[in-house]
């Protein structure tokens, strides 16, 4: 009876350790030579398995195996490289049978795929893609589930590092010729991307993909984006022919291509009816110093492309472009962009802007034409700046270098000519301002939202050296002052130090030259007497009038200009008569323009 209780012992040992080995997970280091084997001759690539793998009967069968590595044979550097924490494969038990496998669902928990950043396009032209070596099909995969991926983009020879990170996504496919569909987030830079693609093969190999997207990006795309297009990959090359689809409920067309051996090049031509972009955010705190956030310009050197890009209407924030078209080439890290036809706000602009990234420092090259804009929603929008009305003339010519905001404005030279005609200064009376100086230092630009002081005519050109900007020939015109200066303006300091002339007209007539055949008026200015200088931070500079010892001593420096009295006026009139006729204001109108300045 001992030998037979000893031989139902082991029985019931084998049975339990049976049990466990199903539940548990049947070490697959046998396997594993087999699966490397497998896929190398079925790919072309070579996998190395440096972690344990198990087999599990229960369940399902499911083979799990850790850290696996895919790369190129060579693995030379500029190779992309694919490496995986955890590779869990689902297999139907009847396919296993029948020699054909079958993976009902194939999870990648933490892939990360690398991708060398190539200067030149040259730098990869060495090896072939890997090809399959064998005749065996890939066994069939009904469902792609990855988990937490990554796709890590670096050059070591710049130190540069950029990643798409958290990419969650399941990609499906009911039977070996049905559509494939995909749908899935990740994280581009610190912009969330969402999407769903649903792909749908042609039984001919030579028939292009039809491909169906959907895509949310918030913090680039104002509106969600959906396309539909043609896809065909031969080689290393990927067509997408008959692009269509709406941004937002506004229709888009267009073509791209992508060439993916070695450095990437682009070819994209849309054409949109409306493109929302999101405004870059701008400073919370006026008159803030600038940023010395590095910019990062440098992705610029690892794509070569060629972009036109054409809207009935262009919205970058508040700012609205209508109609806008460009045409952009980047080549050797150099970005330039053309654009010939821009219309703002009742005008026309044109120009082009340089940026040569390929250095240690980038550097940028602006040429700007401007006629006839509306400039308050244009500076509204582009700048937050709400302060200027009127029809705007601009011409700039401006090149920098530097690798921050601040480091811009420092270096900018070149020239800039700034006209505006038929507008208005908001909040801000220029009159009241003479005024005022009269009896007091102004700490600021005494902002009065219900103030203004109409223009006829602002012009001023600047020559800019190392980000000072010098005008000499600043002149202001309206219906009742005139105004001429000379100064700078401190860009990287945020400063002003002018010294201008302000003058009384007595007319409320305009002073911008008349029309043909109308003859034009000719009042006499009434000259203030005394420059008065305008200096400091250009959100709030001191203005006061140019007299020795006025900031040592205001009492006394205003006790003289009070002792100066109407002279400060010239002898623009007398008591009485009115006005003749070549427009020469009379005494009554000067006595009033005085009453209005004392206050008396």
């Amino acid at each position: 009876m001992k030998p037979i209780r000893i031989a139902g012992a082991i029985a019931a040992l084998l049975l339990v350790a049976a049990a466990l080995l199903i539940a548990i997970g049947i070490p697959a280091g046998a396997l594993t030579a087999a699966i490397q084997s497998r896929i190398e001759r079925d790919t072309g690539y070579r996998v190395t398995i440096a972690g344990s793998g198990t087999v599990r009967l229960f369940p399902a069968a499911a083979l799990t195996l850790h850290d696996v590595t895919a790369e190129m044979p060579g693995g030379r550097p500029t190779d992309p490289r694919l490496k995986i924490a955890t590779v869990r494969a689902e297999l139907s038990p009847t396919s296993l049978m029948s020699g054909t496998p079958r993976v009902t669902e194939l999870t990648l928990i933490k892939p990360e795929l690398s991708l060398p950043l190539l200067r030149r396009r040259d730098e990869a032209a060495a090896a072939p893609a890997p090809a399959r070596k064998g005749g065996a099909e890939l066994a069939e995969i009904e469902r792609i589930v990855i988990q937490d991926g990554a796709v890590v983009m670096t050059s070591a020879a710049d130190r540069v590092e950029r990643r798409i990170a958290g990419i969650q996504a399941d990609i499906e496919r009911d039977d070996a010729k049905g559509p494939i569909t995909a749908s899935g987030s990740a994280t581009l830079g610190r912009s969330p991307v969402s999407f769903e693609l649903t792909a749908t093969p042609s039984s001919d190999d030579q028939q292009p993909i039809l491909v169906d997207l959907t895509l949310d990006a918030p913090g680039l795309l104002t509106s969600r984006l959906s396309a539909k297009a043609e896809a065909r990959l031969r080689g290393t090359a990927l067509a997408i022919n008959g692009i269509s689809g709406k941004l937002g409920d506004a229709p888009f067309n267009g073509w791209a291509s992508v060439e993916f051996a070695g450095k990437p090049r682009v070819k994209l031509d849309l054409d949109f009816q409306r493109l929302d972009l999101v405004a870059i955010t701008r400073s919370a705190t006026p008159g803030a110093p600038w940023s010395e956030t590095p910019l990062d310009l440098v992705g610029l050197n690892y794509v070569d492309a060629d972009v036109r890009l054409s809207a009935t209407e262009l919205n970058i924030g508040p700012a609205r472009i209508a109609p806008a078209s460009a045409d952009a080439k980047l080549a050797a890290g150099v970005l330039s962009v053309q654009a010939a036809r821009l219309g703002a706000y009742g005008g026309q602009a044109s120009g082009t802007l340089v940026i040569d990234a390929s250095g240690a420092t980038p550097a940028f090259d602006l040429r700007c034409d401007i006629a006839g804009v509306h400039a308050l929603p244009l500076l509204d929008g582009l700048a937050d700046f709400d302060r200027i009305d009127g029809k705007m003339q601009a011409k700039l010519a401006l090149r920098s270098s530097g690798g921050s905001a601040r480091a811009i404005a420092a270096g900018l030279d070149g020239s800039a000519a700034v006209g505006l005609r038929d507008g208005a200064i908001r909040g801000f009376d220029v009159v009241r301002m003479i005024r005022n100086l009269t009896t007091h230092i102004q700490d600021g630009w005494q902002i009065a939202p219900t103030d203004a002081t109409d223009l006829s005519e602002f012009a001023a050109s600047f020559q800019i050296a190392q980000g000072k900007a010098e005008t000499s020939d600043l002149k202001l015109a309206g219906p009742l002052v005139r105004m001429s200066g000379a100064g700078t303006i401190d860009l990287p300091a945020k400063t002003l130090a002018f010294k201008v002339e302000p003058k009384l007209v007595a007319t409320t007539q305009g002073q911008s030259p008349p029309e043909r055949g109308i003859a034009a008026p000719n009042p006499e200015p009434i000259g203030f007497g005394i420059p008065v200088r305008i200096e400091g931070p250009w959100i709030a500079p001191r203005i006061y009038p140019d007299i020795a010892g006025v900031l040592d001593d205001p009492d006394a420096a205003y006790r003289r200009l009070r002792e100066i009295g109407s002279g400060l006026f010239g002898n623009g009139g007398n008591d009485s008569g009115d006005a003749d006729r070549s427009g020469r204001g009379s005494g009554a109108a000067v006595n009033e323009i005085i009453k209005q300045l004392f206050g008396r």
